[in-house]
C-alpha cells in the first residue's frame, strides 16, 4: 500500500467470471453464472441435457455441410467456451476441435458447439476442488492420439498435471510434426508434459514450496516408457532424439520418475478423444471435478 493505492475487498468470492467457495475441504472454483449466461445467450435454457460434450467417432474435420452465413456467432461462442475451460478440464478436447474451424465454420460445427452447451445445461455449476489436505506431490498423466487429424495426420497431445490430487494444469494440443509410430507420438507427449512439469515446479519454488521427491509422470505406452529409460539410441528414436535427451536428462537428475498406467485408468484419455458415456464419467470421477449443485 506504500507503493500503490489499493483496497482490501475482503475474502475473494467472484473474480472475472470465476466463483470461489471455501470450506474445510479446500477451495472450490467454478463458472456457474458464466456458463448459464452462455446457454441463455444461445437460447438453449430449455434444451434437453446430454451426458457428454461430443459424439464418439465424430467426423467434424471432414464436415461437408453448408457454411454458416454469419460466422460471428460461432466465433463468439467458441471464444467464450475457451475461457470456460479454466475450471472445466473435461471440455478441453471438445473446445480444441471446435476452435479449428473458426475461419470457415459449417452448420455441423455449430451443431457440435450447441451439443457442448447442452452438456453444460446438465451441470453448469461443476468445477474443480483444490484440496486443503494436499501432500503437494506433483503428478502428471500424458496421452496421445496417433494421427488424430484426418487432414494433416498430426497426432494429438493431452495431459493433466495435479498437485496432491488436485488438477492445476491441463491441455489438448495438436503436435507440430507428423509421428511415424504411436510410440513416437506418445514420447512427444511425454516431452511436452515434462516441460510443463519443470515450469510448475519452478513456479511453486517462487511461492516458497519446495519438492525434494521426484515428480511422477504416468503413461500408458510401454514402448515410450522403455525408450525413456533406455540409454541406447537406435532406429526408432532418431526422429525424436532431442526429446529423448530432454526427458532422459530429467530422469537421470532425479527430478522426474515415470510409471505405467493402464489405458482404462489413463485420465489424460479425456483430453485426446471423444469418449462414450460410461468411460467419460469414469474418468471424470478421477479428474478431481465436483458438482456441489447436484441433488443428493
Amino acid at each position: 500500500h506504500g507503493c500503490f493505492h489499493i483496497k482490501d475487498l475482503g475474502v475473494l468470492k467472484y473474480f472475472l467470471g470465476i466463483e470461489i467457495a471455501r470450506s474445510s475441504q479446500g477451495l472450490f472454483l467454478c463458472q456457474r453464472k458464466y456458463a448459464l449466461d452462455i446457454i441463455h445467450e444461445c437460447g438453449l435454457l430449455g434444451s434437453k441435457p446430454v451426458n457428454s460434450p461430443m459424439k464418439v467417432n465424430h467426423k467434424l474435420a471432414l464436415a461437408m455441410g453448408s457454411p454458416l452465413q454469419d460466422v460471428t456467432q460461432y466465433r463468439r461462442l467458441i471464444g467464450r467456451l475457451i475461457y470456460l475451460t479454466i475450471t472445466r478440464p473435461e471440455l478441453s478436447y471438445s473446445v480444441h476441435i471446435l476452435s479449428q474451424f473458426m475461419q470457415n465454420p459449417k452448420e455441423d460445427h455449430l451443431e457440435a458447439a450447441r451439443r457442448v452447451l447442452r452438456y453444460l445445461k446438465g451441470n453448469p455449476g461443476q468445477g474443480i476442488l483444490l484440496r486443503s489436505d494436499s501432500d503437494l506431490q506433483i503428478s502428471a498423466y500424458c496421452d496421445s492420439d496417433w494421427g488424430a487429424c484426418p487432414l494433416s495426420r498430426h497426432s494429438l497431445t493431452g495431459f493433466l498435471v495435479t498437485l496432491g490430487g488436485s488438477p492445476i494444469s491441463w491441455r489438448t494440443k495438436k503436435q507440430s510434426l507428423v509421428s511415424r509410430s504411436s510410440a513416437e507420438a506418445e514420447y512427444r507427449a511425454m516431452a511436452t508434459v515434462t516441460s510443463e512439469l519443470i515450469w510448475v515446479k519452478s513456479f511453486l519454488v517462487a511461492m516458497g514450496v519446495y519438492h525434494s521427491s521426484p515428480m511422477l509422470l504416468f503413461c500408458d505406452n510401454q514402448a515410450a516408457l522403455h525408450i525413456a529409460k533406455n540409454p541406447v539410441f537406435h532406429e526408432r528414436t532418431k526422429h525424436i532424439e532431442m526429446d529423448c535427451h530432454f526427458v532422459r536428462e530429467r530422469l537421470v537428475s532425479g527430478d522426474l520418475a515415470t510409471g505405467y498406467v493402464s489405458s482404462k485408468n489413463q485420465i489424460a484419455d479425456i483430453f485426446t478423444k471423444a469418449l462414450g458415456k460410461q468411460q467419460f464419467h469414469f474418468l471424470m470421477g478421477k479428474l478431481g471435478i465436483l458438482n456441489p449443485y447436484a441433488p443428493t
